[in-house]
Parts: structure tokens; sequence; C-alpha cells
């Protein structure tokens, strides 16, 4: 399935523009409303991937999953929020506003708690619990 994704784009990169040019709103190719962001990942060649991921925002802060559908491995930008401490992310808005972020990744009680409101807002995060061969899905808190 395709979720409406025009022949030979890239459905991330069609996100990414969607997201762009709604204020941070994107419905098609998926029904994300404004729970996104675009976080500029660091790769080791010092080049930037941008990466659009759900996210709960909560006390001023951005949270963000490495869910990869439920995959038995971590997605490759997880890597790259461990090797820095500040990434910028794009946020929804009128307009769409870039702001520098700290990242942390949470641990323990509180990345549990974190878990637990992404399976709340969505039940394919529980889904994706079933496939990932017991892998705690990482969760970094970026806060401006």
């Amino acid at each position: 399935m395709t979720c409406g994704v025009a022949p030979g784009m890239d459905f991330n990169q069609q996100i990414i523009d969607t997201f762009r040019a709604n204020g941070g709103e994107v419905n098609d190719p998926a029904p994300f409303g404004k729970g996104l962001v675009l976080v500029h990942v660091p790769r080791k060649d010092g080049s930037i991937r941008i990466a659009p991921l759900a996210a709960i925002q909560d006390d001023g802060a951005w949270h963000v999953v490495g869910s990869a559908g439920g995959s038995p491995r971590n997605p490759a930008w997880v890597y790259g929020l461990r090797r820095t401490e500040q990434v910028d992310i794009e946020v929804p808005g009128d307009p769409v506003e870039t702001v520098q972020a700290k990242v942390e990744e949470l641990t323990g009680t509180e990345r549990d708690e974190m878990w637990e409101r992404f399976k709340q807002l969505s039940s394919g995060f529980v889904e994706y619990e079933k496939t990932a061969e017991g892998r705690v899905f990482p969760i970094f808190r970026l806060s401006a």
C-alpha cells in the first residue's frame, strides 16, 4: 500500500513537503494531523537527514520514538541523535518554525511512561511491540 504517494516520489519527502506547505499539518499520504516534527539528524559523514517523526508535545518539549515500524532494529536516525547534544527541529505553526532543541534520551520510568503515551496515541505502536523481537524502543526528548 502506498498511502496515496505519487509514483516515483519518496514517502518521507512527500510528508516533509506537505508538512512545510500546510503549517505542519499532514493528512495525506497518511493522517498525522499536527502530530509530527521534522528532525534534522546529523549523519556520521557530516550531512543532515531530515526525518519526519510522530511526536508528542509535553511540557515545552517534543518527544519522538525510534519505533522503525516495529522492526527488531533501531532506525538509523537513533544513532545520529545519540551522537549529538542538539538538533534543529521544524515544528507545526503558521508558519512552520525551526528551533534548536537539546537532545535527551529518556530512560527508566520516564521512558516507560512516555511509551505508554505513544501507545495511547496510536494502536500501531501497540502492534509494533509484537514484531520488534523484544527491542525496547528508544524515546528522545527534544527541548528548545
